[in-house]
């Protein structure tokens, strides 16, 4: 008898797992995301043109992945779900962007809806809205958990395929996230270059 309860509970729980994942895949299809042009493909890497953006962001006082992703999210998340003058609910939006740098800042796409003039004001003013120019960027995807050993590796990928074909880059490096920490299926991240 104990068995088939400890059996059922197994069940529910790997029912309600496979259901939860299933919800954020099909949730990551609707988010808004930086809109960008591929220009060309090769080995891992594309080359692509950004539109000009609006972002949310907030510095943080280290460049360790795992203390300024996690800070970073929650002072940006807890604007987006009401922190604000206005008490209003902004649309998530997707990729989440770093910059690598010895100071971290994490930045949030703004819906296209918004402009700085009607976006609600941040209770935290750590915050800040900034105008991103468009830019031509190179990038390079891998999957699972981000750390920073990975995204130093695929840092270096990305150096060693640009120089090999002779394309210059700033050192205006960013790490993308696409999915939320609790999403285990196809997780999916970047980083990304400027170019000269």
């Amino acid at each position: 008898m104990k068995m088939k309860i400890i059996l059922l509970i197994l069940g529910i729980i790997a029912i309600l797992f496979i259901l939860s994942q299933l919800y954020f895949m099909s949730s990551q299809r609707n988010i808004e995301q930086y809109s960008f042009e591929v220009l060309e493909t090769f080995d891992e890497i594309e080359i692509r043109q950004y539109e000009a953006s609006l972002v949310t962001s907030v510095q943080l006082s280290s460049n360790d992945y795992k203390k300024s992703s996690s800070k970073g999210f929650s002072i940006l998340a807890g604007y987006i779900f009401g922190g604000n003058d206005k008490n209003e609910k902004i649309a998530m939006t997707s990729p989440v962007a770093m910059t690598l740098k010895d100071k971290t800042t994490m930045m949030f796409l703004v819906p296209k809806e918004y402009s700085k003039e009607n976006l609600p004001t941040p209770n935290d003013a750590s915050i800040e809205f900034k105008n991103m120019p468009a830019k031509k960027v190179a990038a390079i995807s891998f999957g699972g958990w981000a750390d920073d050993a990975k995204i130093n590796l695929y840092k270096r990928k990305l150096v060693a395929a640009l120089e090999s074909k002779g394309i210059g880059y700033t050192n205006s490096f960013s790490f993308l996230g696409y999915n939320a920490p609790v999403e285990v299926f196809n997780r999916k991240n970047e980083i990304i270059v400027e170019l000269e």
